[in-house]
């Protein structure tokens, strides 16, 4: 077998690890009471017209802000694509990083922008959260996954303990971002869907120090530990209709990181199936929670 032909296969078996072990559920959720109030939740039940309504109005505000995202690779272990969005305002202002879910996969600097990625990434760029809050947005590309992923001669790749591959990429590209702009590096913010998802649990339990809160849809599977986690500033979604990433995932990692000792807000929409990015992203509150997080030091 040619070098080229088992790079081939090796990663067919991540994106099939990938697409298949977000379906894994946890064995067990023990339900812990959430005792911090979380802020409020847009009107209207998740599948009334009041409701889906935002998510409608957010599509037109946000056609053709992709096109504000200029295109760059970061030469690292491999060639990262990612697009970057500036505000338009010129001191120093927080940065947002977005781990798209696996309908981005791939290298062409384009997918992690649109289909369902498009609610994770533009909502930050739209005009009246950048009059608002003027920050960056980052939008890495991978075409094997973020986690850590053990190779199986039995079976498709399975998530394991370790810094994934792409975001300890997606975190240099932060790095060297910081260094060329002027970022508010106390005001770093990470957040992903599904794939992105876990790579945002990944990082976030790899670098627990760096980022000032975190925002996660659907993650999948990982097997990263949330001890370190206890302070972040954290708000989790999901919808209890999930077909693709069981929301029993999300319970139970809750449910352990406050065993722990941390205060994660979690938010489930009933009816709601895997596309709760579409919820999340536009809750009006999100984005006023969001930019008053910061870190002490």
């Amino acid at each position: 077998m040619t070098e080229r032909m088992t790079a081939d296969l090796t990663r067919l078996t991540r994106r099939d690890a990938i697409r298949l072990c977000g379906a894994v559920p946890l064995a067990a959720w023990a339900a812990v009471a959430d005792n911090d109030s979380a802020p409020p939740l847009a009107p209207g039940a998740p599948m009334s017209a009041e409701r889906t309504a935002l998510i409608d109005a957010f599509r037109r505000k946000a056609a053709g802000l992709d096109e504000r995202f200029e295109k760059r690779v970061h030469r690292g272990s491999w060639a990262m694509p990612y697009r970057v969005f500036r505000p338009s305002s010129t001191g120093r202002a927080p940065l947002v990083l977005y781990l798209h879910g696996s309908g981005g996969l791939g290298d062409d600097n384009q997918k992690q922008l649109g289909l369902g990625n498009i609610f994770g990434t533009l909502v930050w760029a739209l005009p009246e959260n950048q009059t608002r809050f003027p920050c960056y947005v980052l939008a890495p590309q991978t075409d094997r996954g973020w986690v850590n992923y053990a190779e199986s001669q039995n079976g498709p790749a399975r998530p394991v303990a370790g810094f994934g591959d792409g975001t300890r990429l997606a975190f240099e590209i932060v790095r060297a971002l910081a260094r060329e702009l002027p970022i508010d590096e106390r005001r770093l913010y990470v957040m992903g869907q599904s794939m992105g998802g876990a790579g945002t649990w990944n990082l976030i339990a790899h670098r627990p120090d760096v980022f000032a809160a975190a925002v996660i849809c659907c993650g999948s599977t990982t097997q990263d530990d949330v001890k370190p986690l206890v302070h972040l500033p954290l708000w989790n979604f999901h919808g209890d209709a999930d077909q693709t990433v069981p929301v029993t995932v999300s319970r139970g990692r809750i449910a352990a990181l406050r065993r722990a000792g941390g205060h994660p807000f979690s938010t489930e929409y009933a009816g709601v199936d895997h596309n709760v990015w579409e919820w999340a992203f536009t809750e009006p509150a999100l984005v006023d929670w969001l930019f008053a997080r910061r870190r002490a030091a």
